[in-house]
């Protein structure tokens, strides 16, 4: 026969045990309250700043009259539409090289005479890069086609005049797939470290293991060396599964080359680092779990894995800069997808800068014997 009286008493000894769990609570309440908080501000339609978009301007006249000067109208009315922020490139650049070197995906050229052929109805193509995993260059390219539309309209009566041509910088890379792989090598870089690390200092504390084995000729130095060691293959087995599987599935075109060694180097001892130090400084493995977890969510979405940074709101821009994961992310694109290693060089140096210092400080914080 049902009772009430039982049921009412096993809701209360249930709802007591999943309180008391701080990864029930986590995922339960808190996670996505996370989640909303991340989403809301990333795509908050009147926070959201605008996206700068390299222009090369190549319509250098001469003009009979100022009011001749379409291409100058065109860029001017881009700019003030408050989606993008232009920022001219002189003529005489190479623009594919120049957006690589900048370890940019958004440009626009205005060709030569389109000044002239818009005045004498010939159709002319205004040329788009970008970047077809980034939501920021279709923005660009519905912002261009926008305006081309109302350019159209004002004159031609919607006649298509001003056209679109959407290319990328890089011609070998042009699927979705080979801009994916950078940011999905750092979201490897940054999981598998970090969780596990959180997980296993914090249980290893727990139990009395690092007590034991303080007992046996191993250093503490060389038990972290040789977790960091472990990771360290681990992701570069990753990297070379993903990049096969992208290649061998997809028809992906992947940049292989020696500046990605630092970066599976370095990022792995950053993240087993800072793993190890949120295990070791938290008192028990569910409070480790949910202070590791409210470290890397956050991270996963700030730093360009799955959005781009340039669609964000300012103050997330700037939230960003301060992770770790951005420079990882940042310089794997510009080794593999821009082949700027200038950009990729001063990336490896603050991902150097950082995991010295959290690598120090868990290693200081990490003892055989509490």
């Amino acid at each position: 026969m049902f009772s009430a009286k039982r049921t009412i008493s096993d809701l209360r000894v249930f709802s007591r045990g999943y309180l008391r769990n701080k990864f029930g609570l986590f995922f339960g309440l808190i996670f996505p309250v996370i989640l909303i908080l991340i989403f809301g501000a990333i795509f908050s339609g009147n926070s959201s700043g605008t996206i700068t978009v390299y222009v090369q301007n190549q319509d250098t006249g001469p003009f009979p009259t100022q009011s001749m000067d379409v291409a100058t109208s065109f860029i001017d009315a881009l700019n003030h539409t408050g989606t993008v922020n232009v920022q001219l490139v002189s003529p005489s650049e190479n623009f594919s090289r120049y957006l690589a070197d900048h370890s940019s995906s958004d440009g626009i050229i205005i060709p030569a005479n389109f000044s002239a052929d818009y005045l004498a109805s010939i159709p002319i193509n205004v040329t788009v890069y970008g970047n077809p995993s980034a939501s920021s260059s279709a923005i660009v390219s519905g912002t261009v086609i926008g305006l081309a539309n109302e350019f159209n309209l004002r004159r031609f009566n919607g006649s298509s005049i001003i056209g679109l041509t959407q290319t990328t910088v890089n011609t070998e890379q042009t699927k979705y797939v080979d801009f994916l792989i950078p940011g999905l090598v750092g979201f490897s870089i940054l999981v598998s470290p970090m969780f596990s690390l959180v997980n296993i200092s914090s249980e290893y504390k727990k139990i009395k293991l690092f007590k034991q084995l303080s007992l046996t000729p191993l250093t503490k130095m060389e038990w972290l060396a040789s977790k960091v060691l472990f990771y360290i293959v681990l992701s570069a087995v990753s990297f070379l599964l993903m990049v096969a599987v992208g290649v061998f599935a997809f028809g992906a075109h992947v940049t292989l080359t020696v500046w990605l060694i630092p970066f599976l180097i370095l990022g792995p001892m950053l993240f087993a680092s800072l793993g190890m130090l949120v295990g070791t400084v938290t008192k028990n493995p569910e409070t480790a779990g949910v202070v590791g977890n409210i470290v890397t969510f956050p991270m996963m979405f700030l730093s360009g894995t799955f959005f781009p940074i340039s669609i964000m709101p300012q103050y997330l821009q700037s939230i960003a800069h301060v992770l770790p994961l951005y420079y990882i992310i940042e310089g794997l694109n510009a080794v593999m997808v821009y082949a700027n290693y200038a950009q990729a060089l001063l990336d490896i140096a603050v991902v150097t800068v950082i995991t010295i210092v959290l690598f120090v400080a868990a290693a200081k914080v990490f003892k055989w014997r509490e």
